[in-house]
C-alpha cells in the first residue's frame, strides 16, 4: 500500500505522507505552555475498540439520593472534559496520538522501501516523495528515508538541487541543521551547483518565499532573518566559493543586494515609524516627570524650602520612581533618535538597529511602569492612607502598563530572541548518520 499508485490521485501513500508535514512533530510549533503539557501527557498504546456505547439506566426503585449522586458525577465529568478542552490538554493529547500514528506508518513504509531494489524504488516515486518532504521541512520523513535508502541524500530534484540546497532555497532551517549531524560526507555538499549555476550561498542570497517571511513580525526583522540566513550559509561554504558567479554573472552578495532592495526600504520605513511613535511617547513622559519633580505633592515649607512630606516613606518612593522614570524615558528617546539617524545599511539590520530597538522599548516600558508608581505614591501622600481610595486607583493605574505589555512585550521578546538567541541552525546536533 505504501508504493501502490492510486489511479485517481496519480500518487501513492508515500507521496501523500511526504506532503503532510502537519502530522509530524517537526512541523508542530506549540506555545511554551502547550509544550509543557505535551511533555507531561502519557499516551498509552491505542487498541481497536468497537463502537458499542453502554448507557446505564437506574432502576425506578433507586432512591432520590442515588439519582442526585449520579447527576453530580455526570456533571463533574462534563466539567472535566470542558476544562481539558479549554486548557488545550485534549488538543495536545490528540496531537500526540497523531504523532505516534504517523511515526509508526512512516517506519513501516521505510522498512518496506528498504527491501526494494533501485528500479523498484524509482517506480515507487521515492525521489519525488523525498524532495517533497525536503520542501515541506518534514524532518522525521527525511531522516527515516535516508536511513532506508542512503542514495537519496545525493539525488537531485528538477532544478538539480540536492537535499541541503533545496532546504536552503525553501528556508527549512531544521533540515539544514542535519548538515551538522554529518561528518565525513559534509565536504561533498558545499561546492555543488544547481542547473542555474547557483551555489548554496546564491540560494541563501535569494529572497525567502512569502509564506516564510509572513511568519516574522515587521519588515526590519524579516531583513534581519534574511541576513542571518546568508551569514550562516556563508560560514558553511568554502571561502573560495564566495566570489563564484552563476550563469547570470552574479556573485552571491550582488544577488542578495538586488533581491532585497525592496525589503530594505520597507525595513527602513518600519523602523522609522516605530521609532517616531515611541519617541513622541518618551518625550511626553520626560515632560511630565521633569515637571513632577519640582511640583511635589503638599508643596514646600516656606521657611526652609524643603518638601512638607519629605520624611514620609511614600514621598521617598515618589521621588525615586520619578527620577527613574525620567532617566529611563530619556534613554529611550536617545535610542530611538539613534534609530532615526542611522544610515540603514544592510549590515545594520543584523545587530545594530535591533539592539537599539530592544534598549529603546525596554526603557520605555520601564519608564511607563515607574510613572504609574510615581502617580500612586503621590496619591498615597495626598489621601493620607485611605485604602478605600488608594486600592481601586492603583488597580486602574496597572491597566496602561498591562496594555503596553500585551501589545509590545511579545515584539520585544521576538526581537531579543532573534538577535541574541541560539541562532537559526542547531549546530550542536548529534551525529545521526
Amino acid at each position: 500500500m505504501a508504493t501502490k499508485t492510486d489511479d485517481v490521485l496519480k500518487s501513492n501513500a508515500l507521496i501523500r505522507l511526504s506532503t503532510s508535514p502537519q502530522i509530524f512533530p517537526s512541523a508542530s510549533q506549540p506555545a511554551f505552555w502547550q509544550q509543557f503539557i505535551f511533555s507531561c501527557i502519557w499516551s498509552k498504546p491505542i487498541v481497536a475498540t468497537n463502537d458499542t456505547v453502554r448507557i446505564y439506566v437506574p432502576a425506578q426503585r433507586l432512591r432520590e439520593s442515588k439519582n442526585i449522586v449520579l447527576q453530580v458525577l455526570s456533571q463533574l465529568r462534563v466539567f472535566a472534559k470542558n476544562l481539558f478542552t479549554f486548557l488545550g490538554i485534549k488538543q495536545m493529547y490528540d496531537l500526540k496520538k497523531i504523532h505516534i500514528y504517523s511515526d509508526k506508518i512512516l517506519r513501516c513504509m521505510c522498512e518496506h522501501i528498504s527491501s526494494l531494489d533501485y528500479e523498484e524504488q524509482l517506480k515507487a516515486s521515492v525521489h519525488p516523495a523525498f524532495h517533497s518532504a525536503v520542501k515541506n521541512g518534514t524532518l522525521e520523513f527525511i531522516m527515516e528515508m535516508i536511513k532506508a535508502c542512503p542514495h537519496v541524500m545525493i539525488c537531485t530534484d528538477d532544478n538539480s538541487r540536492t537535499l541541503f540546497m533545496s532546504s536552503i532555497a525553501n528556508r527549512q532551517e531544521k533540515v539544514v541543521s542535519l548538515f551538522y549531524g554529518l561528518e565525513a560526507t559534509r565536504s561533498g555538499f558545499v561546492s555543488l551547483i544547481d542547473s542555474s549555476g547557483n551555489t548554496m550561498l546564491h540560494l541563501a542570497a535569494k529572497l525567502s518565499p512569502p509564506s516564510h517571511l509572513s511568519r516574522i513580525s515587521g519588515a526590519a526583522l524579516q531583513m534581519q532573518r534574511e541576513l542571518q540566513w546568508y551569514k550562516e550559509v556563508e560560514s558553511i561554504i568554502n571561502p573560495t566559493d564566495k566570489d563564484f558567479a552563476n550563469v547570470k554573472g552574479q556573485i552571491a552578495r550582488e544577488l542578495f543586494t538586488c533581491d532585497h532592495a525592496d525589503l530594505l526600504l520597507k525595513g527602513e520605513e518600519w523602523m522609522k515609524a516605530t521609532a517616531t511613535s515611541c519617541t513622541v511617547v518618551g518625550a511626553l513622559i520626560i515632560t511630565i516627570m521633569f515637571t513632577a519633580a519640582f511640583t511635589v505633592p503638599g508643596g514646600y515649607v516656606q521657611e526652609s524650602g524643603y518638601p512638607i512630606f519629605k520624611d514620609k516613606e511614600s514621598f521617598t518612593v515618589f521621588i525615586v520612581s520619578d527620577a527613574i522614570s525620567l532617566f529611563s524615558s530619556s534613554t529611550s528617546v536617545l535610542m530611538f533618535l539613534g534609530i532615526l539617524t542611522s544610515r540603514y545599511a544592510e549590515e545594520d539590520f543584523l545587530k545594530s538597529l535591533p539592539t537599539k530597538l530592544i534598549i529603546g522599548l525596554s526603557t520605555l516600558f520601564f519608564s511607563i511602569a515607574t510613572m504609574m508608581v510615581t502617580f500612586c505614591a503621590a496619591l498615597m501622600i495626598i489621601v493620607d492612607g485611605k485604602l478605600q481610595i488608594i486600592i481601586p486607583i492603583v488597580l486602574v493605574a496597572c491597566i496602561p502598563v498591562t496594555f503596553f505589555m500585551m501589545l509590545q512585550f511579545p515584539l520585544l521578546v521576538e526581537i531579543f530572541v532573534s538577535t541574541y538567541g541560539p541562532g537559526i541552525f542547531n549546530k550542536k546536533l548529534k551525529r545521526w548518520y
